[in-house]
């Protein structure tokens, strides 16, 4: 179960992300909403996937991971942001470091 708790926990993130990038500033009130929701979810979600025993360095670096990959992927999609080799190679890397500390 924590593993489902997690994959809330990251959409809800990314949900919660690209809204505060959509707000402009805050400008846009009407994304605050879930801003605040998404946020607020997703650290939740993060503590139900910790009580259900999912170790917290592993936990928060899948949640790290997968949320800066589909936030990159989802912006260059959405706006156009760029999205560089260098920056995959930066993202592989982060996704790296969080399969060596998962094996341990």
């Amino acid at each position: 179960m924590s593993w489902v708790w997690l994959s809330i926990a990251i959409l809800c993130e990314v949900v919660a992300t690209l809204s505060l990038r959509a707000s402009n500033g805050f400008r846009r009130k009407v994304w605050l909403v879930p801003v605040v929701a998404g946020y607020g979810l997703a650290f939740t979600a993060l503590g139900f996937a910790l009580a259900a025993g999912m170790p917290v360095a592993v936990a928060y670096g899948i949640w790290t991971a997968v949320g800066i990959a589909l936030i990159a992927v989802l912006a260059r999609a959405i706006w156009r942001d760029p999205l560089t080799k260098r920056m995959l190679v930066g993202i592989c890397l982060v996704i790296a470091g969080v399969i060596l500390v998962e094996l341990g």
